[in-house]
C-alpha cells in the first residue's frame, strides 16, 4: 500500500464516520425516525451541506477528495456539531451503531485495498448496513427490554399508576401530581420530559423503585398509536388527558386526530378512573371525570396564585407561589387525583401551598436587580400569552426572549406577535424558523433579530438593566 492508498483509505474512514455522526445525531433529535429525518426535519439544508454534496463529491472529485474534506467538510462539520445546543447523547444505542458502523466500514475498505477491486472506497454500503444492522439489532433489543418491563410492572402487584397527556402541560402536571401526592404515598414520576415508549421502558427497567407505590407517567405522541402503544404496556388504572389544542399539527394534520390520539391512553385494561380536560371530548362515560372549567376566582400575579375549587362538594380556596393562571388546570388535576385516591381536603391543601414551580416553566428568578421569568420549556399559546400578562403587571422595562411557537399555525404566532406588541419595549427573536413573520409583524419600540443563540448573553447585556423583566418564552433547540 503506496501514502495515496493510505491517504485515501483514511479519508475515507474518517468520511464514513463523520456521515454517520451527522445521521445518528439527527436520528436521535427525530426518535430514530428515518421517515420524520428525511420529510419533517426544519432545517433540510443541513442535509443538503453535511450529507449529499459532500456524499456526490466524493465520486466527482477524484483525488481531490482528500484535501477538500480536510481542509473543507470535516472543519464544517466539527464546527456544525460545536454550535449545537443540543448535542448528541451517547447512549448505548448511539455506541452500538457507531461501533457497528467503524467495522463495517474497516471491513469493506481492507477488503477493497487487498483485493485490489477499486481505487475508490464505498460510502453507501457502509452506511446502508450499518442503519440496517443497528435497526434489526435494537429491534431484538426492544422486545427484549418490553418483556423486562412488564415483567417488573407485573410483579409490583400493589403499584398504582398514573398516566398522564395532552398537548400543553403534561410535564407540569405530572410533576404536580408527584409533589401532592408525595405527602402520602412513596411516589415515582418519569424524570424531565421522558414520554416515548422506549424512554419510558427504560425508565422502569433501570430506575423504578420496587417498593414504589404510585408510579406518575407522562405521555407523549407524535402519530397515531404512540399512546395507545403506552397504555398497552403500563395498564394504568388512573389516566389523566389534558388540555388539547393544535400542537403538533404538522404530524396530525388536524385537530381531531390529535384528540383521539390524546384519548388512546383511556385503553387500559385496569382503568378506574380516567379525568379528561373538557377540549378533548364531552362524551360521557361512567369511568370518566371532566376537569377544566371549574377554577374560581382566579387571581394570578408574580407573587403567586390564588384560586377556589369544589374539593367533595365544598369550595375550597388555594394558595401556591407556582405562576401562571394556566397552571391551574394542571393543579385541578392533581387535586382531583389525590382526592381520587383518599388524601383528605386540608391535606391537598397544604400540597398545594407547597407547590415548587417546575423548572424552566414560568420559573421565576431575581438576579442582579432584574426578574427573569424563564418559561424556556413551554412552547404552547395559552402558557406564553400568560407569561405575557405576568409581565404585564411589571411596572419596569420588559422584555422578551422568543423564537415564537414551533409545531404550531402562522395564525398562533400572529396572536403571539399581537401580545408582544402590546407589552414589550425590547423583543429578541432567536432562530431562523419564524424570523420572516416576526420581521414583518412585530414592532416593538426595539426589535432584535439573532440567527445565532451564542449570541444572545451578549445582547442580554447589552440592552438590559436593573428594573427589567426578562421572559425567555419557548427555548426551542437550534436544529428547529
Amino acid at each position: 500500500m503506496d501514502y495515496g492508498q493510505l491517504a485515501a483509505l483514511v479519508t475515507n474512514i474518517v468520511f464514513v464516520m463523520g456521515l454517520g455522526w451527522y445521521l445518528i445525531t439527527n436520528l436521535q433529535w427525530y426518535d430514530y425516525r428515518i421517515e420524520r429525518v428525511v420529510m419533517r426535519h426544519h432545517k433540510t439544508w443541513w442535509h443538503i451541506a453535511y450529507f449529499i454534496l459532500p456524499f456526490i463529491a466524493y465520486y466527482v472529485a477524484g483525488k481531490f477528495f482528500i484535501p477538500i474534506f480536510w481542509l473543507l467538510y470535516l472543519p464544517a462539520l466539527i464546527l456544525w456539531h460545536r454550535k449545537l445546543d443540543k448535542k448528541v447523547v451517547l447512549t448505548w444505542r448511539v455506541k452500538r451503531f457507531l461501533i457497528l458502523l467503524a467495522l463495517l466500514t474497516l471491513f469493506s475498505d481492507f477488503i477493497i485495498t487487498f483485493k485490489a477491486l477499486s481505487e475508490t472506497y464505498g460510502l453507501f454500503i457502509p452506511l446502508a448496513f450499518a442503519y440496517a444492522g443497528s435497526l434489526g439489532m435494537e429491534k431484538f433489543l426492544f422486545q427484549a427490554y418490553k418483556r423486562e418491563a412488564k415483567k417488573k410492572i407485573g410483579s409490583m402487584r400493589d403499584l398504582t399508576i398514573i398516566c398522564v397527556t395532552g398537548s400543553y402541560g403534561k410535564t407540569s402536571m405530572k410533576n404536580f401530581i408527584a409533589q401532592v401526592l408525595s405527602q402520602k404515598y412513596k411516589v415515582y414520576a418519569t424524570p424531565r420530559s421522558v414520554n416515548t415508549l422506549g424512554g419510558i421502558i427504560r425508565d422502569v427497567n433501570e430506575s423504578l423503585p420496587s417498593d414504589t407505590q404510585v408510579y406518575i407517567c407522562e405521555a407523549g405522541a407524535r402519530e397515531v398509536g404512540d399512546i395507545y402503544a403506552i397504555a398497552q404496556l403500563l395498564h394504568p388504572q388512573i389516566v389523566v388527558v389534558g388540555k388539547v389544542g393544535p400542537q403538533h399539527l404538522e404530524y396530525f394534520k388536524t385537530l381531531e386526530r390529535i384528540q383521539r390520539t390524546k384519548l388512546e391512553i383511556i385503553h387500559s385494561d385496569r382503568l378506574k378512573r380516567a379525568f379528561i380536560h373538557t377540549s378533548v371530548t364531552d362524551e360521557p362515560h361512567e369511568k370518566v371525570t371532566f376537569f377544566g372549567n371549574d377554577v374560581q376566582n382566579l387571581a394570578a400575579t408574580l407573587e403567586g396564585t390564588d384560586f377556589e375549587l369544589a374539593v367533595e362538594g365544598k369550595l375550597t380556596h388555594f394558595h401556591t407561589s407556582v405562576l401562571g393562571g394556566f397552571q391551574t388546570i394542571n393543579m385541578n388535576a392533581a387535586i382531583l387525583i389525590a382526592s381520587e385516591m383518599g388524601m383528605q381536603t386540608q391535606e391537598i391543601v397544604g400540597a398545594i401551598e407547597k407547590l415548587k414551580s417546575v423548572e424552566h416553566r414560568l420559573e421565576r428568578i431575581d438576579a442582579g436587580g432584574k426578574i427573569i421569568l424563564d418559561d424556556g420549556y413551554n412552547g404552547n399559546i395559552d402558557g406564553m400569552l400568560e407569561g405575557i400578562r405576568l409581565c404585564s403587571l411589571h411596572p419596569g422595562r420588559k422584555v422578551i426572549v422568543t423564537p415564537g411557537l414551533v409545531e404550531s399555525t402562522e395564525e398562533l404566532n400572529s396572536e403571539l406577535i399581537r401580545a408582544i406588541n402590546g407589552v414589550f419595549d425590547i423583543a429578541i427573536i432567536t432562530g431562523q424558523l419564524n424570523a420572516a413573520q416576526f420581521e414583518k409583524e412585530l414592532n416593538t419600540p426595539q426589535k432584535i433579530m439573532l440567527a445565532d443563540k451564542a449570541q444572545m448573553v451578549k445582547t442580554l447585556g447589552e440592552v438590559t438593566r436593573a428594573g427589567d423583566i426578562i421572559l425567555f418564552a419557548n427555548d426551542a433547540p437550534n436544529f428547529i
